[in-house]
């Protein structure tokens, strides 16, 4: 007997991954009112700082000045984190439930009773295991499948960095030239951006939730050690900071996707991805008041990263086995 034939009936049965919407409401929701994404052009010391929508991690110097910019209320095993900034609001829901280290532990290779634990806790996460694949083939280098010199979405943020043209307005702070300041806001919004246009915002949650809870799951309870609370580079801070990012990155992605009409067949050619790096960065200019020299699409990156994304969405790859 197969089990995996009976995955739709279950689905009915079994709650799943706890995942809670993210347009779950906060006990005190505040006021965000305007529906733009890019919405004034108002510049200062405030901005700076904090960015507008997207966040920069190196731009706080402690949890408690985090705490000044967005809000975090802890209830029985879940978390929200809600982030309102110019007129408009995301909030991040992460509760306890299926992890990364689950999904990996069931996969391929897992025992048996692994795959019915994560059959009978996570539905959700088997029903949508090709996808899954999919979108674990974009996030990684895959040089044994697709040569040498594959690229994944951190390398379309890597080079979004080395676009930056305006280094005396991007690096006043020399913290946001690590691998925890631009690079890092900028990999979890593109990732999260290109799952949503690609996929769906739900499945781009649940795969940033899943990564979370995983490798931090304080973030839901919020019973930090000190040394957690003081360390910038991987304690609260960072994780949050990477949570209200993703949210922004699902934003984009949706209004990308009715930008380009994108869908699971759409051909993703040299021009087109270009244009859509290009609206990443046009936000990241917006968001922090920066400067980049646009995506080409005769761009060694922008033809590699076209190329993959048409072979692993409808091409040679077979996900089904």
């Amino acid at each position: 007997m197969h089990l995996l034939r009976f995955l739709p009936l279950l689905s009915f049965f079994f709650i799943g991954c706890n995942q809670t919407p993210d347009h779950a409401k906060l006990s005190s929701p505040g006021n965000c009112f305007s529906n733009s994404l890019v919405n004034d052009d108002t510049t200062g010391t405030e901005t700076y700082t904090t960015g507008r929508g997207a966040l920069l991690g190196t731009r706080f110097s402690s949890f408690e000045d985090l705490k000044s910019v967005i809000q975090i209320e802890y209830d029985s095993n879940i978390v929200f984190v809600r982030h309102c900034t110019n007129g408009r609001e995301v909030v991040s829901v992460l509760e306890t439930g299926t992890s990364q280290g689950d999904m990996a532990k069931a996969g391929n290779d897992g025992a048996l009773w692994d795959r019915l634990l994560l059959l009978f806790s996570c539905p959700y996460a088997v029903i949508n295991r090709n996808d899954l694949k999919r979108i674990y083939t974009l996030s990684r280098w895959r040089p044994d499948w697709l040569g040498e010199g594959d690229l994944a979405f951190f390398d379309m943020a890597k080079s979004s960095v080395g676009n930056i043209n305006t280094p005396e307005m991007a690096f006043k702070n020399v913290r946001d030239s690590t691998e925890k300041g631009y690079l890092n806001s900028f990999n979890h919004i593109t990732a999260q951006a290109f799952i949503t246009s690609c996929f769906s915002e739900e499945l781009a949650d649940f795969i940033a939730d899943s990564h979370e809870r995983y490798r931090h799951p304080e973030l839901i309870t919020g019973k930090f050690t000190e040394a957690q609370i003081t360390d910038l580079e991987e304690g609260p801070v960072d994780n949050y900071v990477d949570l209200i990012n993703n949210e922004w990155g699902q934003e984009l992605g949706k209004y990308l996707k009715e930008k380009y009409s994108i869908d699971r067949e759409t051909n993703w050619t040299p021009e087109l991805l270009a244009n859509y790096l290009n609206d990443l960065q046009r936000y990241y200019s917006w968001a922090f008041q920066i400067g980049f020299e646009p995506f080409r699409p005769e761009d060694k990156e922008v033809l590699r990263f076209s190329n993959k994304i048409n072979i692993v969405m409808k091409g040679r790859l077979n996900f089904n086995t």
